[in-house]
């Protein structure tokens, strides 16, 4: 069991000397029985997030409890549904959709309906992972506009989506200099990135009242320079400046509540992981199984 948490099921058969269709066999037994003995009678705050499950559009939904820092339950789909889902489980494992005081996502317009749906009791938040995601693909588009009206722009812009997704911090020493060879290009992709970085900058404020001043400010600004400018091309911060605005509330939840989200944050690589680890089986059953194994705490190897 500890070598198959720490590498391929397959490698781990090699080390062992037995089939990793047999380690599989030993790992789904350990399972089923640590799970149905799971109680959730003490879960209150929820997370969820999609898993990409494979190349496509072939997608888990996977519902943490973010105080326990421990995956509950991943299930296919990524719609309305997959809530009543949950809401069944948590009732089959001694917890309650009522008992659910906060629950963090994306914005996902599913998401939101099911959470409605399903845990009347619960306020969402929106995770800062995914929020400053939307800002992030709204300068990408930006740079997508710019490249295709500007044939000056293009030939500057080339090759540097990667740049403006990541903070400066995170750069390399050629985007560094990249970096320096554009800032003082009258680029509208750069005005942007500086509007995604100012953006994050209001997640540094503790407190709500301060944080709600600087995220309005920011949308005000957003909005002035896109009227302002008549090529368009701020068009998608403009877009992302409104959605902001309208999902204020659900954003504040990073300071009203207390609510953490950075397990959730960190799903993307425990996904990976688990991916890796399940290595040359498509099926989700082998998947979700490596997901409840390496995080899902369960008493395992569990004995009766």
């Amino acid at each position: 069991m500890t070598l198959m948490r720490e590498m391929p099921v397959n490698k781990a058969g090699e080390i062992l000397g037995e089939t990793d269709q047999k380690l599989w066999r030993a790992l789904f037994a350990h399972l089923e029985a640590a799970w149905a003995e799971l109680s959730w009678d003490d879960v209150v705050w929820v997370g969820a997030d999609e898993m990409n499950r494979r190349k496509g559009h072939n997608y888990l939904t996977v519902f943490v409890d973010l105080a326990a820092k421990r995956v509950l339950l991943a299930t296919e789909g990524k719609d309305a549904s997959v809530w009543e889902r949950f809401a069944e489980q948590l009732l089959a494992h001694n917890g309650h959709p009522k008992a659910i005081t906060q629950i963090a996502i994306d914005m996902s317009p599913a998401y939101i309906k099911g959470v409605r749906d399903n845990f009347g009791n619960a306020t969402i938040s929106f995770d800062k992972f995914h929020v400053v995601s939307q800002v992030t693909e709204a300068v990408e588009a930006v740079r997508r506009k710019e490249v295709r009206q500007d044939p000056i722009a293009r030939e500057q812009l080339e090759k540097t989506s990667w740049l403006w997704r990541k903070n400066p911090e995170g750069w390399k020493d050629s985007e560094q200099a990249r970096w320096e060879q554009l800032k003082d290009k009258p680029l509208v992709t750069g005005l942007a990135y500086a509007m995604r970085l100012q953006f994050q900058r209001a997640y540094a404020t503790t407190s709500v009242t301060e944080a709600r001043a600087r995220f309005l400010e920011w949308c005000a600004w957003v909005r002035a320079e896109a009227k302002a400018m008549t090529s368009g091309l701020l068009e998608p911060m403009r877009q992302a400046a409104d959605m902001i605005e309208r999902r204020l509330e659900g954003i504040l939840g990073h300071w009203k509540h207390g609510l953490t989200t950075a397990f959730l944050e960190g799903l993307n690589s425990l996904f990976s992981a688990t991916k890796r680890k399940a290595r040359g089986y498509r099926s989700t059953e082998y998947q979700t199984a490596m997901l409840y194994f390496v995080a899902g705490k369960l008493e395992i190897p569990y004995y009766s």
